[in-house]
């Protein structure tokens, strides 16, 4: 016997965001950060320094290195999509072309959680209440409204701008799980005829998933979604007709076998890496443990903000409807990321798959808002993206003009040697989006028809207006701040670029960086190498003694980065070009 909803909905609250304006929110969410500006520290420009080494000839497409070291990615696909974009895109900088199949694979996060979260609510248990003279609202409408919702929950979800606009495996991740959340939201919803666009995607999905880095999470879907189906089909009502049921069991046998395909594809390329690290594990007393934890638990409120509180709200108001589809596989799929973000160490990227289903659950939300709940989310949404722009705007107007002084005396300080430019193109566009606000901000506040999606229209719009105003507005001065580029071309400059550069010490960022913004030939140091030049990261300076025959290199330079005097290089030049670098275990640590 079905629950009674908790949904009691009208056609009139049901109308559907108009598309151009979705389409407008998403565009505008999509391109700022993908465009205009470089790799960043510190998975950014590493995975992006192993795309351009796939592309040299002789590289291992099945074991993806830099400088034949692997950089801690536990990924093939990420890497081979950056690096056949650079391959099809010689006319572009690699390091723009390589953002292509990322900005699709965005895109396709987006579309795919929109299809995911209407075929949920497709779901006989999601439909609102039936009135007894009619007036209810319309299935199809009223999924169209609840998938709305669900878009504009996850494109406010502060932890997915940084993330998501980064060309690193965390993105692909996202992508693929979205794509296996959506065909396994919408194959019961789909006819026979039908069922080759879930399919299809849920093969991609849990393959992409597997060959991402994680194959271990998408086994887990996989085995979790053959459950959800089998709770689906045991408790499905007696006269369902049997179409219906041949197409559940089919599906069913679908689900096992993609599932047993991953586990078997995973096994053949080695992919299987089973690291699992608690938080607090390694700390050397009680309190750094509780400090791990307490950090946790900060992410894990503001990463997935605003969609946990929602997402909290639906599981107590449709808690008679937990084993439903439209509750249990969100939750099934959300509760797999947070539990991977508890026992990774990567622990950020982990959570940025769990935000999708979560947008699902806060979709689900909508319906059941009562207005004081509504209006208490549009006002601290107000407050809060008002205040941020509006400081964004003053620190930019005070890096152009010197007023007001203390905000750019800030930016001076923290980044020394930061020198501002104006840019037209990103001053027209902060100032649309700061308009778009306004305009949104009298049409959310003003007298017009109702609508469920309608809570969640400023925390979306604010979240991408921030984000806009930082990839336009700031973006020369996060590019300086973030970027590897003046570190690395500081260290170019002390060395002959016609000649080779040994590293010691030297991370896979740093490496990357080095290659790409100081187009320098780099080898990694070893007995046999004899470049005439060594870079060290300040990091292994003490361990330097037992690599090479200090005797043989004469100290240059310490460069540091502007902005963190924390990351320093030490450049070395060979003094006898004769003799290379020899192992010397008993050779004190070098000074500066």
């Amino acid at each position: 016997m079905n629950k009674p909803s908790p949904a009691i909905i009208a056609q009139s609250a049901v109308r559907r965001l108009p598309r151009w304006a979705l389409l407008l929110f998403c565009v505008a969410y999509i391109v700022p950060g993908f465009v205009g500006r470089g790799p960043w520290k510190n998975e950014d420009i590493a995975a992006f320094g192993v795309m351009r080494e796939l592309t040299s000839s002789g590289a291992n497409w099945l074991q993806p290195q830099l400088l034949g070291q692997f950089t801690g990615f536990d990924a093939l696909l990420p890497y081979w999509l950056g690096a056949l974009a650079i391959k099809l895109l010689p006319f572009l900088d690699s390091a723009a072309a390589v953002r292509f199949p990322y900005m699709l694979l965005l895109t396709m996060t987006l579309l795919t959680a929109w299809y995911a979260v209407y075929y949920l609510a497709r779901s006989p248990q999601a439909q609102p209440v039936a009135f007894a003279f009619g007036g209810e609202a319309n299935p199809v409408d009223y999924a169209r409204a609840i998938a709305d919702g669900g878009v504009l929950a996850l494109i406010a979800s502060l932890g997915l701008a940084q993330f998501s606009h980064e060309t690193t495996p965390a993105l692909a991740q996202l992508g693929f799980t979205s794509l296996a959340f959506y065909a396994m939201a919408a194959s019961p919803y789909r006819p026979a005829t039908r069922i080759a666009g879930p399919a299809v995607g849920l093969v991609i999905g849990l393959a992409g998933l597997a060959l991402s880095g994680a194959p271990t999470l998408a086994l887990l879907l996989g085995l979790g979604g053959t459950a959800v189906e089998w709770m689906h089909a045991r408790y499905s009502p007696s006269d369902a007709d049997r179409g219906s049921k041949r197409h559940s069991r089919h599906w069913l046998m679908l689900l096992a076998g993609m599932t047993l395909t991953v586990a078997l594809l995973s096994s053949v390329l080695d992919l299987w890496r089973w690291r699992i690290e608690l938080p607090g594990a390694e700390a050397q007393s009680v309190q750094d443990a509780w400090n791990d934890w307490k950090s946790l638990g900060r992410l894990l409120l503001w990463f997935t903000w605003p969609a946990w509180p929602l997402a909290l709200w639906t599981l107590w108001r449709w808690r008679r409807q937990l084993r439903s589809r439209h509750v249990a596989l969100p939750l099934l799929f959300a509760g797999m990321a947070v539990c991977s973000t508890l026992t990774t160490a990567a622990s950020d990227r982990s959570l940025l798959l769990s935000l999708p289903p979560l947008a699902a659950l806060a979709a689900f939300a909508l319906p059941t808002l009562q207005r004081s709940v509504a209006s208490l989310i549009d006002w601290f949404t107000l407050l809060f993206f008002t205040t941020c722009a509006l400081a964004i705007w003053v620190i930019w107007i005070a890096m152009q003009t010197g007023i007001p002084r203390q905000p750019a005396a800030n930016v001076a300080k923290l980044a020394p040697g930061f020198e501002p430019g104006f840019s037209l193109i990103a001053f027209v566009a902060a100032v649309a989006a700061t308009l778009a606000w306004a305009w949104l901000v009298r049409w959310r506040t003003g007298a017009h028809r109702a609508a469920i999606w309608k809570s969640l229209v400023l925390p979306a719009g604010g979240a991408t207006l921030c984000w806009l105003l930082l990839m336009t507005l700031w973006m020369p001065l996060l590019d300086y701040a973030r970027s590897l580029g003046p570190l690395s071309r500081q260290v170019a400059s002390l060395v002959d670029p016609r000649s080779c550069v040994e590293i010691y010490g030297v991370g896979s960022a740093h490496a990357a960086a080095l290659q790409y913004h100081g187009q320098l030939q780099l080898r990694q140091s070893t007995p046999q190498a004899s470049c005439p030049y060594l870079v060290v990261d300040v990091s292994a300076q003490a361990r330097l003694g037992s690599a090479v025959n200090l005797p043989d290199w004469a100290f240059l330079a310490t460069v540091r980065k502007p902005t963190d005097k924390s990351e320093n290089m030490l450049v070395y030049k060979r003094v006898n070009l004769n003799s290379p670098a020899r192992p010397l275990p008993s050779a004190p640590p070098p000074g500066p």
